[in-house]
């Protein structure tokens, strides 16, 4: 007989983690959903239809994967722990229009295995996926920084992380991460997931965020690379004036600081104030000024 219930659920996850005697690897940050209301209002904020192909990182034993799975078109799973690839064979085992990839995300070719394993790729792209806690980040990042053609990512991070992608300018919570997800894409908490419907239960709340790609990069920049060193060295020493971050990040020559002068003054940006009270157009400018001007 078909068994109907959702793999999320305490005694289905219990039941599989039984059946092929898994354990737990805190080094992989492995904390798996146990509420299918959950997954599929996960689903539903990425608003996944069968015209919609889904990236998912770190299926687990396959909770969201399935919920994505019956409503999209094709979902492809990257995971890296090889105990996994065996239960995810028998969870997932009536969804043909699943693909498991035993490989760490972070190293994969990805436009190369998207063109291989997606049936069509003229169809929007979605990342969803459960993230990590541990490498939240550089997956992010991995997949911001690709040439993959991502319209949208609704991912689950630890809250405080999500608080940080999405903080508006003069928050506590703003910073260099802030910026460097919102230059691509508009950002938007959409909720809170309690821990207490995980297995094993993590230390912290976790949220939902939604990111919707820009149809061009939120500001202009001329050097993209140099914009990104700016503001990583603008929140370096968090409690020191933008100034004395600019100096700690390029020098404290004279030729060095002629140059930081001239470039604050006209991007009109008082080097008194402190990175978490400037924008991205702000730090544009500047980051624009820095490159015009001659050292």
């Amino acid at each position: 007989m078909k068994d109907t219930r959702d793999i999320a659920t305490p005694s289905k996850t219990k039941e599989i983690l039984h059946k092929h005697g898994f354990t737990f690897k805190k080094s992989l940050g492995q904390n798996f959903l146990t509420e299918p209301n959950v997954l599929r209002k996960i689903v539903a904020t990425a608003e996944i239809d069968d015209t919609t192909n889904v990236i998912e990182v770190g299926p687990g034993i396959g909770a969201l994967t399935e919920q994505l799975a019956k409503s999209a078109k094709e979902v492809l799973a990257f995971e890296i722990d090889d105990r996994l690839i065996p239960v995810l064979a028998d969870t997932l085992h009536e969804y043909k229009n699943v693909k498991v990839i035993h490989q760490d995300v972070l190293k994969a070719d990805l436009i190369k295995l998207t063109a291989e394993n997606f049936t069509d790729n003229t169809l929007p792209l979605k990342v969803v996926a459960n993230l990590p806690y541990y490498i939240t980040t550089p997956i992010m990042m991995h997949f911001l920084e690709s040439d993959l053609p991502v319209a949208e990512m609704v991912v689950m991070m630890q809250k405080e992380v999500a608080d940080r992608i999405s903080a508006e300018p003069g928050t506590k919570a703003y910073g260099s991460l802030s910026i460097a997800v919102q230059y691509f894409m508009e950002a938007k908490l959409a909720f809170i997931v309690p821990k207490t419907v995980f297995v094993p239960q993590p230390n912290v709340d976790s949220a939902i965020l939604k990111l919707t790609r820009r149809s061009e990069p939120a500001v202009d920049v001329i050097n993209e690379k140099e914009f990104f060193k700016l503001t990583k060295a603008a929140f370096q020493l968090r409690r020191k004036t933008l100034w004395n971050n600019l100096l700690h990040a390029y020098g404290k020559d004279d030729t060095t600081k002629n140059w930081l002068t001239k470039s604050l003054t006209q991007a009109a940006i008082d080097p008194k104030r402190r990175g978490e009270t400037l924008s991205l157009s702000e730090f544009a400018a500047l980051s624009n000024a820095m490159m015009s001007i001659s050292k």
